[in-house]
């Protein structure tokens, strides 16, 4: 049960559920630059995702981990969303400290950042002193280090996110405009982790900043790994600070009921009175979703297998050319990044020239659909030429040039992805009445379950198709394409 009253003196948002009685004195929307801070934290926290797209892999394989044991820790990112996103979202709702209901989580995700990223850089260093030998082909000790700060870093990552974004809802208080401005900047804030995160794992001196880094069990490259996350570290922590001391947080009020609800109970609740368009939103999300994860999953794989023609387990000239292909790759992504970046601050523009933020939605997954459509075309024109000039000759210049145009304009979508969604959960729970930290958790749902799908399944839907990524591509276009369709005639 709730009500939105808008007074003169700003806007009185009252929440009741079986546990407790919410009410939040929002008045009126915080100023653009407190928004900016607290947004600004999301590029610290994607240093860290970066890194681990481009790093951790190698660093696994580095350490000697089996392929069934990897699968096991890649597997972390969707099994902690699910569980850690909306524990935390249903918390932070109603947490009553006096520094406020958000910071404590977002300071607490920060040094729990800082702990992992110390565990994964120091894997090795540590697996040696708890007995690893530097001969070892598998450095059992290690891994278990390894794999506890993995595991670390996402349940940390994903206890920043959520509150993060609930926090930004928070100072729009309930303004619909400042609330998809407010993601805008955080999406924005992404893309400049992103690419601060691609560019100091590509840079292959960075170890020389700390020279302390490089020990007996920690070569070159460990070594350039642990000053990443040195930096990762230092980077969330000082935007971190600032924002929390700069933005001041509410605290929150509760008043007791005499019925108390357990917390699955609540988000069982929560599914059970959730509306309409909270439900046709997590359709959309989920559709969406659904598209991106084979793509963001296998992209590098897709140039160094499909467009460079390269095999990672063949000779030496298809691992060279597999190489030159991620690598190749991994250029694509810093390209995704930039576009990114700057379609993010231009999202909430774009939105009120084209009549609405479902239109604008409608349309990037279209253009979400013709790009994943299109790596069919890359893929055969890269085929057709290896036929003509030999198995290793590797693509042509107006292959390569078309690939990483595909990475390019991806960059479009992919900023609406990270922002609009978030926006409308926060405006839909405003204006219902429900929490913002809970309804961002449940949406956070609709974003992990299918790429736990995408996870599992992917391996065998390719090799049902002959294998190669592009069956799980041609199947994400049609997600997208399902999920525009739904976006223009189902969303409010």
């Amino acid at each position: 049960m709730s009500s939105l009253q808008d007074a003169k003196n700003g806007a009185v948002l009252e929440t009741q559920s079986s546990s407790s009685t919410v009410v939040v004195h929002s008045g009126e929307p915080s100023p653009l630059r407190k928004i900016i801070s607290v947004s600004s934290i999301a590029a610290g926290v994607q240093f860290g995702w970066a890194l681990q797209l481009s790093l951790l892999t190698p660093y696994v394989q580095l350490l000697g981990i089996p392929h069934k044991w990897s699968s096991l820790i890649w597997l972390c990112g969707p099994i902690s969303g699910m569980l850690v996103q909306p524990t935390v979202g249903y918390y932070s709702d109603r947490c009553t400290s006096r520094f406020g209901r958000r910071r404590p989580f977002i300071a607490s995700g920060a040094i729990l950042v800082a702990v992992a990223g110390l565990l994964i850089g120091y894997a090795a260093d540590l697996g040696k002193l708890a007995g690893d030998k530097l001969d070892e082909t598998v450095k059992v000790r290690a891994i278990w280090f390894f794999a506890l700060g993995f595991w670390i870093l996402d349940v940390a990552n994903n206890t920043l996110q959520g509150p993060c974004r609930a926090f930004l809802a928070d100072l729009a208080a309930g303004d619909a405009r400042k609330t998809r401005t407010a993601n805008a900047f955080f999406s924005f804030f992404m893309a400049v982790g992103n690419i601060l995160g691609y560019a100091a794992g590509s840079y292959t001196n960075l170890h020389k900043m700390f020279p302390f880094t490089m020990t007996k069990a920690c070569d070159v490259y460990c070594a350039n790994l642990k000053s990443c996350f040195f930096l990762s570290i230092i980077l969330l922590l000082v935007l971190t600070v600032v924002s929390l001391y700069y933005v001041k947080d509410k605290q929150w009020e509760k008043e007791d009921t005499d019925v108390k609800t357990p917390f699955f109970g609540e988000i069982l609740g929560a599914f059970k009175v959730m509306e309409r368009p909270m439900w046709m939103l997590i359709i959309v999300t989920a559709l969406n979703w659904i598209a991106w994860f084979p793509f963001l999953l296998f992209d590098t794989d897709w140039m160094g297998r499909e467009v460079y023609g390269g095999d990672s387990g063949g000779n030496e000239i298809s691992k060279k050319l597999y190489n030159q292909g991620v690598h190749v790759g991994a250029l694509g992504l810093m390209l995704n990044a930039i576009v990114l970046g700057f379609m993010s601050l231009g999202v909430e523009w774009i939105s009120r020239k084209m009549g609405g933020a479902k239109r604008l939605w409608g349309v990037v997954n279209f253009i979400l659909a013709v790009c994943l459509g299109m790596t069919v075309l890359v893929t055969k024109l890269a085929d057709d030429h290896r036929k003509t000039a030999g198995e290793f000759a590797g693509p042509t210049g107006g292959v390569r040039a078309g690939a990483l145009t595909l990475f390019a304009l991806l960059g479009i979508p992919l900023a609406v992805t990270f922002s609009i969604p978030f926006a409308l959960a926060s405006i839909i729970s405003s204006s219902s009445g429900a929490g913002q930290g809970l309804s961002l958790g449940v949406l956070n749902l609709a974003i992990v379950i299918p790429q736990m799908v995408v996870s599992l399944g992917s391996g065998p839907f390719d090799s049902w198709f002959g294998g190669g990524n592009l069956p799980g591509f041609v199947f994400g276009a049609i997600a997208a394409a399902l999920s525009g369709v739904v976006a223009f005639t189902v969303l409010p």
